[in-house]
């Protein structure tokens, strides 16, 4: 049974074989609980999908009609520009605030994991991190900005087992 604070609707099948619900839980509570946030305060939803529908979300959200290996949706602006984004509030009435949403297409995953040369789990737990921190405000459009989420993820990811995906 998924927990509470994650929704997860497996679009694409293949997504089955990888243990994907049991990954995407353990990814998404280990990124919240890394920066001191409970889980249980808030709610995301994950959609585990292909190259064809993400492409379609792309093309309707970013103006990009092209296949993209996750995408994320914050229910709210909490970036600051070269900071740290304000951490989210959880609900004062004790319901779950939704962190947001967040895509991931099987293909280009396997298909950038491949070329990487790297274990797909291994490369879909990088994607989940990076796609919680954006709904968390976090992103990469300045230098700045891009060094302090990949530290955070680099973090993450060591914390559940993963060498660094930067180092070359």
């Amino acid at each position: 049974m998924t927990p509470d604070f994650i929704a997860i609707n497996i679009e694409d099948q293949r997504w089955m074989a990888l243990g994907f619900e049991v990954l995407a839980v353990q990814v998404c509570e280990a990124t919240l609980r890394h920066l001191a946030i409970d889980p249980q305060d808030f709610e995301i939803s994950l959609l585990a999908c292909d190259d064809a529908r993400i492409a379609d979300l792309n093309a309707d959200f970013r103006g990009k009609p092209t296949p993209t290996n996750v995408l994320s949706w914050p229910s709210e602006d909490r970036a600051r520009a070269g900071k740290h984004p304000h951490k989210p509030a959880a609900d004062p009435h004790g319901m779950a605030a939704e962190l947001g949403d967040i895509a991931i297409s099987y293909d280009t995953c396997t298909a950038e994991a491949g070329a990487a040369d790297k274990p797909i789990q291994d490369h879909v737990t990088h994607l989940l991190i990076h796609g919680v921190l954006h709904l968390l405000g976090y992103d990469h459009i300045s230098d700045q900005d891009a060094a302090i989420m990949q530290a955070l993820e680099v973090e993450v990811l060591g914390k559940l087992g993963i060498c660094d995906p930067y180092r070359i």
